[in-house]
């Protein structure tokens, strides 16, 4: 087992990865721009290093100052959290190259996955149902109306190293497909350096389920259900359950192993997502991310396990310390994500916490780096933290919910807080009715959010 890690990584995350390695008596780095020198995850690992200014390039994202920091502290092994360099094969690649070990998967793995093509044609080589759509990559206008008409309007068009949403556009007719095509080329030669797009058939009504997979790396697998994470607003997910509400005990078992022996075979190591849009009862893959989700403590509740920690285990050369047969599911648990932003237009609001109490009791988990006085800075993502409540059964987690959003107090800037309030007077999520359409057409209805 390793006696040190770092964590390349900030927030919540990096305070979550702190506690597990406590908890197994494994000291930490924290590492931290400038603009984070007074974060609680710098306060509470045992360590810290400053690896640059505020901006990610030259911080979270430079792998020279993190190789640095794990030479100057002894680190032997570097957690990623997710996000920043989670999923970066390169990466990966120099941390092995310098004697360290990632803990996640391997570059090979990463850079599989990465590529929505070869991810794409992996998993249907593996057995795991996938959207009809173009074989690989489309490189004219003439085959993506070709592929168009073979599929059926409607189509989406999506950027092979798309992701958060950027490089996907739908053409709902043989009219669009021009526009659709550019534009999806465009924004992935844009934000991603990569103009080559594939094209599917666009679901109209479906589910975004996906199944949480953790390897040994030596051809064992498990899984760990499913998390239905289908209220998403620009295709960023916001309120997240598992288990899914409109999934059955058989299909959970039946994509579930699909999923697990997909990644036995190929020998996937630590904790995976594989992702699949759901509807008439069908499982259709979209994407694998090789790393932990943000809403994974879902799935802690429902199972009992601490991912975290087995990453650590898995990654130190240790076997799994769970079977498939030790996962039996226990209730039911939500996530909503907390971000410093105003409504309606949900802009980012960072600034100085003034007062923050987190809520508690039976069933409720806060993850979140705050405290009193705190100054949100302006450089990073919004999420600022993340509320999780267990229940006996889905109508018990809502009604933990909404008490545990009444006991929530964060003053200084705004959240999203609201936005959640106003969710949990819905019919529709209290019924589980609900799609990866509707939130926004909700918003549009009742913010006014384009």
């Amino acid at each position: 087992m390793f006696d040190k890690i770092l964590i390349a990584n900030r927030g919540e995350i990096a305070l979550r990865v702190v506690r597990a390695a406590r908890e197994m008596g494994i000291a930490t780095v924290a590492v931290h721009s400038t603009a984070d020198s007074d974060a609680m995850h710098v306060r509470m690992a045992d360590e810290s290093v400053c690896i640059g200014p505020p901006p990610s390039p030259q911080s979270y994202l430079s792998f020279p100052a993190i190789i640095s920091a794990c030479e100057v502290s002894g680190a032997q092994a570097i957690h990623p959290g997710y996000g920043f360099l989670s999923e970066n094969a390169n990466f990966v690649q120099i941390v092995e190259d310098h004697g360290l070990t990632f803990i996640g998967p391997t570059a090979e793995h990463i850079r599989v996955m990465g590529d929505k093509i070869s991810a794409k044609d992996t998993m249907k080589a593996l057995g795991v149902p996938c959207v009809p759509g173009s074989d690989g990559g489309v490189a004219t206008l003439q085959d993506a109306e070709r592929i168009g008409a073979e599929v059926g309007y409607p189509v989406i068009i999506k950027a092979t190293a798309g992701g958060g949403g950027k490089g996907m556009k739908v053409a709902q007719t043989a009219a669009d497909m021009k526009s659709a095509f550019q534009t999806a080329r465009a924004e992935g030669k844009s934000n991603f350096g990569n103009d080559e797009v594939y094209i599917e058939k666009y679901l109209t009504t479906p589910r975004h389920i996906e199944i949480q997979v953790f390897g040994d790396g030596k051809g064992q697998a498990v899984h760990l259900g499913e998390r239905d994470c289908s209220l998403q607003r620009r295709h960023q997910k916001v309120f997240e359950e598992a288990p899914g509400p409109a999934i059955s005990p058989q299909e959970r078992a039946r994509i579930g192993k699909v999923c697990a022996d997909a990644v036995a075979k190929i020998n996937y190591i630590g904790a995976g997502t594989i992702e699949f849009l759901y509807e008439n009862g069908e499982f259709y893959f979209i994407e694998m991310n090789t790393r932990l989700q943000v809403e994974h403590p879902v799935t802690e509740g429902i199972f009992g396990v601490d991912l975290v920690r087995e990453q650590i285990r898995v990654a130190a050369g240790l076997p799994m310390s769970f079977t498939q047969d030790d996962l039996i599911l226990n209730g039911h648990a939500i996530e909503v994500r907390i971000n410093a932003e105003k409504l309606p237009n949900f802009t980012p609001c960072p600034g100085r916490i003034t007062q923050y109490h987190a809520p508690g009791g039976l069933g409720v988990r806060m993850d979140s780096a705050l405290y009193d006085g705190y100054a949100i800075p302006p450089y990073y993502d919004s999420l600022i933290g993340k509320l999780i409540v267990h229940g006996r059964d889905r109508p018990e987690a809502l009604a933990r919910l909404n008490r545990a959003l009444g006991e929530l107090i964060v003053d200084g800037v705004d959240t999203t807080v609201p936005l959640f309030h106003a969710l949990l007077q819905e019919p529709d999520i209290h019924s589980g009715n609900y799609n990866i359409h509707w939130l926004e057409h909700w918003l549009q209805t009742h913010l006014g959010d384009g």
